[in-house]
Order: structure tokens, then C-alpha cells, then sequence
């Protein structure tokens, strides 16, 4: 087969580790008189590294190996991509996308950033339509919204297989419901989804001043807001921030818990990088993890893009992982990274939002006033930057490091109880991040 024949090629090519990562993985199938050949990818990091590396020689074995007179057609996709939907009443498959079976509360790395969201996916996922309805995480992107939503799906369906479940990104939503329309199909569509026992929708904020698609989920949502029907929704930010969406599905998108994803801390994204490492089958030393983990803050997604770059350099070079290597691997990324965010910057930034000069937050004054933002800067600059706390002391008017420790402790405990410190400093972080 010819298939078989570009395996045993490319064997001979490849180095056994790199042809053990990222071919033999790798399973085949044909369609279409054999015109079709459809690789199928473990995971999607396989999948990525084999379409930016891989395919074009791939190709090249295929059109060699194929006595077709034709070019044989190559396709890669993912083998834990199934759908999760079900045909409605026309026998038309609606074309949400699949849930991925890798998303599951257990490989979710839980921290403090999370700990809320995930206990309130649990939640919905052991008692659908009961708990939460709807149930909707919000926050910036790649910080785990999606996996916490499909852990949700998936988890139903362990428990309960019969269950009619659909994953459909909102922009999709959309474009099926043009496509119903021209069809002449709109009934059949709406109905579709208003027989489904879970409804998962992502970044309902693409909804905005889309009139006619605010309209139809209206009417959805209303009918999934029965007993026993559930939706989980994410949104990039809060919902009643989100201009150009009606009121009546603001209003409706917070009925039930609305609960907000924030970047990880330190210790999470180091456990982030492990865990990823260990499910990849590659040793990753707590140093270096330490070492990413403390540069790349911004999320989960950019976290684990890094440390796939440094793998698969690491693979292609047959070297080991260590900062020395992620460093030249890294070095326009961390680069980036390092420039971002000054002390000064965050001094300045703190200093507007709050009405105070920067003369003041760095004064020996201790006016209540003053404290705050004091604090809140302090706080920000451990959080943003890689100074260290003696250095981030010097930086606000000679203050010992235990003073900015303590800052930096009283604005963390803080925020889990004040609603307004806690938006102050993530609209901050935005602002200095973005």
C-alpha cells in the first residue's frame, strides 16, 4: 500500500526518535477508490508539528509511491475528534465541531486562578440542568475556558451516553443558521438544537450586532432553560461588557453562575508545563519549568505552544531539555516577554487609574488614599515582571522587600473578597498586558 511504502521511506529518513514522535503515530485511511488518504493524528500537537514539518515530504512519497493517474488527495486530522452531535428531525448533520476527548477534568490543572470555574463545571457536569443553568466562564483567551467547557460534555456523557450533547463555537452558530436560512431549512435547524439535553457554546461575545443570530438563540436558550437541559457558555469578558448584544440576552447569559477564568499563577503554569510534558512522554526538569513558567505569564495556550517549539527542537537536535536550550529556543519569544512591562510603566499606569501622582505612590505618605495603589502597584510589579522583591522595593522609594511581600499579600487575599479591587487589578493587568 502506499501508505506503508512512504512509512518505510521516511523511517529510513528520519532519525528513530523523530520517527518514532511524530510518524508512527500516524494511522491511515483511504476513501474514494483510494484517490483519498486521510492521516489521522493522536492529538493535535502531533497533528500541528506533522502539517508544519512533515506533510509537504509526506505528499511528495505519496505522489512517488501512487500508480493513480490522478494525484492521491491527503488529508490530516485527529483521531479523538468525534462528533458529539446528532442528525436532526431532515437527517442533516448540523456541523458543530467535536468534542475533544483529551478536555476532561482530569487534565485540567487546577490553581487558585481556577479553582472556582472547575468546581462549578464539576458541578453542572454530575447534576445537567439542575445546577447553574446557565453556567458561564469568562475571561481572556487560552486560560482553559474550552477545555473546562468540553470536560463538561464529556463527563455527561461517561455518565449518561444517550445524551444529546453539541459543542459549536458561536461564529459556527451563525454560519449554520445563514446556511438553514438559504436552505429553506431554518425549522429544522432550530429545532435541531432546541431538543438537546446539553448545549455548549464558546466566545458568545461573536453574537455582537449580529441581529437575526441574537434573535434565534433567544428562543433557543429560552427552550434549553427548562428542567433537565443545560448550556455552559464562554465569553471573553464579562457579558454585560460585551456592546452590541442585546439586553435580553445579557440579562439571560448571567441567570445562572457566572464565574471568571484569570491567568495562572507561578505554581499553576509550572504544573501546567509538567503535566503537559508527562502526557507528551518527555522528561522536563522542575528547574526549567520553573525557568518558562516564570517568563511566559500571559496563558495556558502561549505556555504550552513554548514548550512544544522546545520539544520538538530538543527531538531534532537529540540534545536534552535545560534553560540553556530554552533560552536560544526561546529567545525572541522571552525577548518580547522581558520588554513588555516596566516598572515604571506599571507605576504610571496605577498612578492614572487611581487619580494620584506617581510622587505620591512613591512617598513615605500613608494616607488611605495613597495605600491602595501603592499596594496594588506593588502587587502588579511581582506579578508582571521578574524583579525580585528587594529590587521591586528600591523601585518604590527604598522600601524593604517584606513591605512590597506584604503588599503583594494583602492585595492576593484581598481580591477574594473585594469585587472591586479585584476588577481594578485585572483591568489593569489588561491594560499593561495588552
Amino acid at each position: 500500500m502506499v501508505w506503508e511504502e512512504c512509512v518505510a521511506r521516511l523511517q529510513d529518513e528520519l532519525s528513530p526518535e523523530v520517527f518514532n514522535t511524530w510518524i508512527r503515530p500516524l494511522r491511515a485511511r483511504y476513501g474514494e477508490g483510494e484517490s483519498h488518504l486521510r492521516l489521522i493524528a493522536p492529538n493535535r500537537y502531533v497533528r500541528e508539528e506533522v502539517q508544519t514539518r512533515y506533510l509537504a515530504r509526506i505528499e511528495e512519497l505519496i505522489d512517488l509511491y501512487s500508480e493513480a493517474a490522478t494525484p492521491m488527495v491527503v488529508e490530516l486530522s485527529e483521531t479523538n475528534r468525534v462528533r458529539a452531535a446528532q442528525p436532526a428531525r431532515s437527517g442533516r448533520l448540523t456541523a458543530t465541531e467535536a468534542l475533544n476527548p483529551g478536555f476532561t477534568f482530569e487534565t485540567f490543572v487546577e490553581g487558585k486562578s481556577n479553582e472556582m470555574a472547575k468546581a462549578a463545571a464539576l458541578q453542572v457536569a454530575n447534576n445537567t440542568g439542575k445546577s447553574y443553568n446557565p453556567l458561564l466562564l469568562y475571561g481572556g483567551t487560552g486560560l482553559g475556558k474550552t477545555h473546562l467547557m468540553q470536560a463538561i460534555g464529556n463527563e455527561a456523557l461517561r455518565q449518561r451516553s444517550r445524551d444529546r450533547v453539541v459543542y459549536i463555537h458561536s461564529q459556527q452558530f451563525v454560519q449554520e443558521m445563514v446556511k438553514a436560512i438559504r436552505e429553506g431549512t431554518i425549522q429544522d435547524f432550530t429545532q435541531h438544537y432546541r431538543t438537546l439535553e446539553i448545549l455548549l457554546i464558546d466566545d458568545v461575545q461573536f453574537f455582537a450586532n449580529k441581529v437575526q443570530s441574537q434573535d434565534q438563540f433567544f428562543h433557543i436558550f429560552n427552550a434549553l432553560s427548562e428542567p433537565g437541559r443545560q448550556m455552559v457558555l464562554t465569553c471573553d469578558r464579562y457579558p454585560r461588557d460585551v456592546e452590541g448584544l442585546e439586553e435580553r440576552l445579557k440579562s439571560r447569559f448571567v441567570w445562572g453562575l457566572t464565574v471568571e477564568v484569570e491567568p495562572p499563577e507561578l505554581e499553576t503554569r509550572v504544573a501546567i508545563l509538567l503535566r503537559k510534558a508527562e502526557a507528551e512522554g518527555f522528561e522536563l526538569d522542575d528547574e526549567v519549568a520553573f525557568f518558562i513558567a516564570e517568563r511566559i505569564r500571559s496563558n495556558v495556550r502561549e505556555l504550552e505552544g513554548a514548550l512544544r517549539l522546545v520539544h520538538a527542537n530538543a527531538v531534532f537536535d537529540g540534545v536534552r531539555i535545560t534553560t540553556e536550550q530554552v533560552s536560544s529556543v526561546l529567545k525572541r519569544i522571552l525577548a518580547i516577554h522581558a520588554r513588555q512591562i516596566t516598572i515604571d510603566e506599571i507605576q504610571r499606569v496605577v498612578a492614572e487609574h487611581y487619580r494620584v501622582t506617581v510622587s505620591d505612590i512613591l512617598s513615605k505618605r500613608r494616607s488611605r488614599t495613597l495605600v491602595r495603589p501603592r499596594h496594588v502597584a506593588m502587587y502588579l510589579t511581582k506579578v508582571l515582571t521578574n524583579h525580585s522583591l528587594p529590587e521591586i522595593g528600591k523601585s518604590f522609594g527604598d522600601r524593604d522587600h517584606t513591605t512590597v511581600l506584604h503588599a503583594c499579600n494583602k492585595i492576593r487575599e484581598a481580591k477574594e473578597s473585594n469585587v472591586e479591587l479585584a476588577e481594578d487589578c485585572r483591568n489593569l493587568e489588561r491594560l499593561l498586558t495588552t
